[in-house]
């Protein structure tokens, strides 16, 4: 027997070294070559097998932003994370354990979950110590490296997902992974035949190619489509960090041109070097590597030359927790450099959402002349969804200030106070390199006074002047005017959304907006604001927006802050909105 549903959420617990997260990508490509949607949340510690690793995904068969709360699957490979994770498991949820993981004095565990745990459906597996032996060679000590694909086959088996094509394994992924695969697929077909199957019920989607990315991937994507549509060659420099060392995987995969850095402070004057030259400069970092990087963002934003630098916030300070996420990175964006610096500052909200944000940073740090910073996510970094990206017609055109023909000095602006890209080599066009104060027109060196506070002002303008090239901010969810305004910016987007959906339905005055464009706001944001009794800012971190908010608007939002290196959960924002209300 087959019953449909409309989703279903698996939760993944296991060892580091147990390809938890590997398996959990191969089920999501799984899914979405299948043609559902996903999403999926990843958890691990820092350590490379002295932790535990989990992936949570949420198969749907409508598109999703959030991995939800409660799950239907558990699948666990000790008793430990089993004790653990049972308390979220659904009422006649599914157990899948394999008890290999379990030591002898856990074993009894195991009789625990065949004879007393009537309320779920349970699966134990003997997987490495015993099903593998018996049919498939392989070295007793590599048992526990193939388990996860034995599970992979179980649960395509349960789930009704083909192994005929299986598009998610790639060739250099071997026969044996195949073959433990199919081992998996057939066990359970044999042995629990009287199951009850599942299959994930799926809308017809629209016409496109659709593809399973995270954050990293996003971006990355985001940016070489952006120097395409401007006809331009990227540069990426970077020095390793968590999380976001992928992004430089995923880039020199297409051919861009790469260089790894002694040092952060490298990576960004390098990063320069080549905006110089006329390519667009990107680097990428997390929140240590961002707080070495403050004075190179000073010195492209005096010369005046495009820059991009991604910031995949960790939880900090220092080392901190550098596979945990937090959004504690805003007030280090906004006020992290000497001087009168004021940089666009631009947020993703989601991993598919990471592919428009990068591209429109690309975009803004082009046409306006500046450096931009992106603000990712450890949580948005490593979260998988189903994207369907735009074909390059459908992009917004990037045009390059290169018309220095209609100009004479290299620090002549056009009507947006905007200056234009001159490669070195042009003749009649040199000015000088450096972070000292540029004379107006010539870029020569100035230390007039005078001169000073009009090029400080002519900066300030021409980021102010983004506010107009920016789109009109409007209420995403709920009415214009109300009780409650629930203010979100970041990976918070997600829960938020399903949150104020739920409360909406309950006949709560709640509404959300959410803020891509922190700096400079786009227009409309103020008249909002006001137009609502209370503002509550939900936040991964100690009330950073909320501070900035206070400042701009002259109000006291209520601070919903959750520093645990871990995500916001549906529940905690409707406890707090019933709290405040």
């Amino acid at each position: 027997m087959t019953s449909l549903l409309n989703d279903v959420i698996i939760l993944f617990a296991g060892n580091s070294g147990d390809g938890i997260q590997f398996l959990g990508k191969k089920l999501s490509d799984t899914c979405t070559s299948s043609g559902n949607y996903i999403s999926t949340l990843s958890d691990f510690t820092a350590e490379i097998r002295a932790g535990f690793s989990g992936v949570k995904i949420h198969i749907s068969n409508k598109h999703i932003s959030y991995t939800g709360e409660k799950y239907d699957v558990l699948v666990v490979m000790n008793a430990f994370l089993f004790k653990k994770y049972l308390n979220k498991l659904k009422v006649g949820g599914i157990i899948i354990a394999d008890i290999s993981g379990f030591n002898k004095k856990q074993l009894k565990l195991a009789g625990y979950l065949e004879n007393t745990l009537k309320k779920y459906t349970v699966f134990c597996l003997n997987i490495s110590s015993s099903l593998y032996k018996k049919k498939i060679k392989i070295n007793n000590k590599k048992c526990f490296l193939f388990k996860n694909m034995f599970v992979l086959g179980f649960l395509c088996w349960l789930y009704n997902f083909s192994i005929k094509k299986p598009v998610f394994l790639s060739k250099k992924e071997n026969k044996l992974n195949l073959k433990i695969l199919k081992y998996g697929y057939f066990f359970v077909k044999k042995k629990y035949f009287y199951t009850e199957k599942y299959r994930i019920f799926y809308y017809k989607k629209k016409s496109g190619r659709y593809r399973n990315l995270n954050g990293n991937e996003c971006i990355s994507l985001g940016m070489i489509a952006a120097c395409k549509k401007a006809n331009i060659n990227m540069f990426y420099s970077w020095y390793p960090i968590t999380p976001a060392s992928e992004i430089f995987n995923n880039i020199s995969k297409y051919g861009i041109k790469t260089f790894q850095a002694e040092d952060e402070i490298s990576a960004i004057t390098s990063a320069i070097g080549a905006s110089y030259s006329g390519n667009l400069g990107v680097t990428g970092t997390s929140g240590p590597g961002m707080s070495l990087k403050q004075e190179g963002l000073g010195l492209c934003f005096m010369l005046e030359l495009p820059l991009v630098v991604i910031n995949v916030q960790r939880a900090g300070p220092s080392t901190g927790l550098p596979t945990k996420t937090e959004q504690s990175d805003l007030m280090q964006a906004f006020y992290g450099r000497h001087g009168e610096c004021p940089i666009p500052i631009l947020a993703s909200k989601s991993p598919s959402n990471c592919f428009y944000i990068s591209f429109i940073a690309c975009k803004i740090a082009i046409e306006y002349m500046t450096p931009v910073i992106i603000l990712s996510d450890g949580y948005l970094a490593n979260s998988y969804e189903t994207c369907k990206l735009p074909k390059g017609k459908d992009l917004n055109k990037i045009k390059v200030n290169y018309n220095y023909k209609n100009y004479k000095l290299p620090y002549e602006r056009n009507k947006n106070g905007i200056r234009f890209w001159v490669p070195p080599g042009n003749r009649g066009y040199e000015n000088i390199i450096g972070g000292l104060e540029k004379e107006n027109l010539t870029g020569n060196v100035s230390s007039e006074e005078e001169n000073h506070e009009f090029m400080i002002k002519n900066r300030h303008k021409k980021i102010n002047k983004l506010k107009n090239y920016l789109p009109f901010k409007k209420i995403n969810i709920g009415k214009k005017k109300g009780k409650l305004l629930i203010l979100s910016w970041g990976s918070t987007y997600g829960c938020i959304t399903e949150a104020v959906k739920k409360l909406i339905i309950k006949g709560y005055s709640v509404s959300s907006m959410h803020i891509e464009y922190i700096y400079p706001f786009p227009n409309g944001i103020k008249d909002i604001i006001y137009n609502f009794d209370k503002i509550l800012i939900p936040e991964i971190n100690n009330g950073q927006l909320s501070n900035i908010i206070r400042e701009k608007f002259l109000i006291s939002p209520i601070a919903l802050n959750k520093i645990k290196g871990i995500t916001f959960t549906v529940s905690d924002i409707l406890n707090k909105v019933y709290q405040v209300l």
